[in-house]
């Protein structure tokens, strides 16, 4: 559990404030479920979303991690779009180049089914690999040796495993203390290593009123200026940190510091920004509850993709399921099974036509042209409507 919520994890200040608060949410958005039922039976947590005043740092102060389970059913694989492999491509180059060591021992912490550190290690044929994650699937030594897997969290035991690299993708998110977590890190890496973490910026999701990115699994939101300063006050000096992904993530990029220097806490407009969310988010679930509902009268409605973000809307606006038809996805794995809490079911683009939508609802607008092709390959003509064009919902038709 949340050890303290009256402290920020990130600078242990006090002077923290409510904004967010969600009751009976699903504890996990990315679990294979194979029925309905199942589904709906899903384990449920409380949102107590909090701002820290000093820092900028955004955490779950109800957050239970005893409720959490990441195995071997724990899918959150996006390989299968084209859209975000070429992502990937450019996080792989950036990566290399930023470090500038051929022939490297990198360490992935939080690999997932280790698809990154396979195009890390294919880009550099003569460096080794390690991953760590418990939800790996496959070999547990492959590339002719020069890439190894466990099955398990990365923690202060892997101190005696000395990277050149280590990249941290979307993982620190998921922990109630990160600074634990970069302290590991930090006590497993040389002098000479270089050290790179993505995770989901918080200011972007609250600038843009994005309420389906605040969920049970990610208890732990930062800013560009707190992602500093727990590296900061974790023994690193910080190279810098990008706004990725549309400015959806941040891309950090760190190197271990010898010598101690003053921390700089700067909340920025985040506490502000967060304060306002609160009245948002009220409105646009009644918003989106009644625009949802009259697209649906016009005929069958479908929402793209089974991630996080669907789980979370789809929960908050159709929870019984009256008007979302189905959520489409291209990953396979997740193809013919059903989306958690709500029991959505979830279908392959090629199903798309024994449904034959009128409206095809997109929440990451990154995926809009990959999304109309694949609608165009299977001959729907439907309504692409983009729910963070500013609330106004605007649509963009799909040719024959």
């Amino acid at each position: 559990m949340n050890p303290d919520s009256t402290v920020c994890p990130v600078c242990h200040s006090t002077s923290i404030e409510l904004f967010l608060q969600r009751d009976s949410v699903p504890v996990h958005q990315n679990l294979l479920m194979r029925g309905a039922e199942e589904a709906g039976r899903i384990g449920r947590g409380r949102l107590a979303m909090h701002v820290c005043l000093h820092c900028g740092f955004v955490f779950n102060a109800a957050f239970d991690d005893r409720l959490m389970s990441y195995n071997q059913d724990y899918e959150n694989t996006q390989v299968h779009s084209p859209a975000f492999n070429a992502y990937v491509d450019q996080l792989v180059t950036m990566t290399l180049q930023n470090s500038g060591i051929q022939g490297a021992t990198i360490v992935e912490v939080g690999c997932g089914k280790g698809d990154f550190i396979k195009r890390l290690l294919a880009s550099d044929p003569q460096a080794r690999g390690y991953g760590f994650d418990p939800s790996y699937l496959g070999a547990e030594v492959i590339c002719d040796g020069r890439l190894k897997f466990e099955k398990r969290f990365y923690d202060a035991s892997c101190a005696s495993l000395k990277a050149d690299i280590v990249v941290c993708r979307h993982v620190i998110e998921h922990i109630t203390q990160p600074g634990l977590l970069v302290e590991a890190v930090r006590s497993a890496v040389t002098p000479a290593s270089h050290v790179f973490f993505e995770t989901p910026c918080v200011d972007w999701i609250l600038e843009n009123k994005v309420i389906w990115d605040f969920f049970y699994e990610h208890c732990s939101l930062f800013t560009s200026a707190s992602l500093t300063t727990l590296f900061e006050r974790s023994g690193f000096a910080v190279q810098s940190v990008e706004h990725v992904f549309g400015g959806q993530y941040l891309w950090l990029h760190a190197r271990p510091r010898e010598t101690s220097a003053e921390t700089i806490f700067n909340p920025g407009a985040t506490p502000e920004n967060a304060q306002r969310f609160h009245v948002v988010e009220a409105q646009c679930k009644q918003v989106w509850t009644e625009f949802i509902s009259e697209q649906s009268s016009q005929g069958p409605l479908v929402l793209w993709g089974a991630g996080a973000k669907a789980v979370t809307f789809a929960n908050l606006v159709d929870p019984e399921r009256k008007w979302i038809r189905a959520i489409v996805d291209v990953n396979p794995s997740k193809q013919e099974k059903f989306l958690p809490g709500s029991g959505h079911p979830i279908i392959a683009p090629e199903s798309l036509p024994a449904i034959k939508p009128t409206t095809v609802l997109v929440l990451n607008p990154n995926y809009n042209q990959e999304i109309a092709a694949r609608l165009a390959a299977v001959q729907i003509e439907a309504k692409i409507i983009n729910m963070m064009d500013e609330h106004r919902f605007t649509t963009t038709p799909i040719s024959s």
